[in-house]
């Protein structure tokens, strides 16, 4: 399912920085040259499948040696770290759980700054807290490489379909030679602005998510008690304003739709280990920036407490499970 300093420095437009906007931008030319891909999870699986279904050829690692084996049948070559990967492709993907991973992966003892090439382009589509983004840039500057942060939403059903959002934050010169490999594995590719504003975007939207998905299981769970059919109820919402993608894509409730978590005891999906994790980022933005998020916060104890009470690896929308439960406590 992964503390330099505080901001982006902007590429200078000298020499230097000339030539490795010139060397990174190059890579777009580069059709079907090699990707490394560090982080083969849940999301990170179908995504490095969808770009060798585009003809690149891929060299990948991941902490976990069983979870290569797909991507391995389909002709990836997989090594033992990251920095192996660096070595031998100046295009680099990671896919990484949280901050810390990230943090590890790219400056840690096998990390891929230690021998990344010069003009390298390193994209991150985990989700993590924007300062590190940050932080991360800087650090690859310093080893001649070029760092964007590009977190995804759609969940694993996306990223198997090849429709994931991007949302790209970096140096705007360099978004398209980004944008060439992100298309392969999603429809929707927006620059954001500077290094961390993807994460900005995409932790304001797993905020709503939670919030959304909370208000889903509560109206869904009223409604039933209330005795109306579940199937009727999210179909009169789904027709109404009340309307969201947790109610007509992804319902929490069991039986209401096929081919999402809640019918398949909630395994699979989005982590809600993961959903308090993102939950935390937003609240510590929020913190930072001094803006009131009450319903943000009310969602990051809800999501916290599931954690506690065996929810971590279920999908978040089991959410709709953890309210049904607390009828009995």
């Amino acid at each position: 399912m992964a503390a330099l300093v505080r901001s982006l420095v902007s590429f200078p437009l000298k020499y230097n920085g000339y030539v490795r906007h010139r060397i990174v931008s190059s890579r777009s030319m580069a059709s079907k040259a090699t990707v490394g891909f560090v982080g083969l999870g849940n999301m990170g699986n179908p995504m490095a499948q969808n770009l060798i279904k585009h003809g690149y050829p891929i060299i990948a690692t991941d902490v976990f040696p069983e979870s290569c084996k797909a991507i391995q049948d389909l002709g990836a070559q997989i090594v033992d770290s990251p920095v192996e990967v660096a070595e031998r492709a100046d295009r680099v993907i990671t896919m990484l759980p949280s901050s810390p991973n990230v943090i590890e992966v790219f400056t840690g003892v096998n990390g891929i700054l230690k021998k990344v090439k010069k003009g390298s382009l390193l994209i991150d589509s985990s989700t993590i807290d924007p300062v590190v983004s940050k932080e991360m840039a800087k650090a690859a500057e310093k080893s001649g490489a070029l760092f964007m942060d590009a977190p995804v939403s759609g969940g694993v059903g996306a990223a198997r379909a090849g429709n994931l959002t991007f949302m790209v934050g970096g140096l705007e010169k360099e978004f398209n030679a980004a944008k060439e490999l992100l298309s392969c594995m999603g429809t929707n590719v927006v620059y954001c602005g500077g290094v961390g504003t993807g994460q900005a975007a995409k932790i304001c939207n797993n905020m709503l998510l939670a919030i959304s998905m909370i208000g889903t299981a509560e109206t869904m769970n009223l409604g039933i008690r209330l005795g109306l059919d579940p199937k009727l109820l999210a179909k009169i919402l789904n027709m109404s304003s009340g309307r969201c993608w947790s109610s007509d894509t992804y319902n929490p409730v069991p039986g209401v739709m096929d081919g999402v978590p809640s019918a398949n005891d909630y395994q699979g999906g989005f982590a809600t280990a993961l959903m308090a994790k993102d939950l935390g980022l937003a609240q510590n933005s929020a913190t930072n920036t001094k803006t009131p998020a009450l319903l943000g916060s009310l969602s990051h104890q809800v999501y916290r407490m599931m954690c506690a009470r065996g929810y971590t690896q279920k999908d978040f929308s089991s959410v709709f499970l953890f309210l049904r439960e607390e009828e009995n406590v």
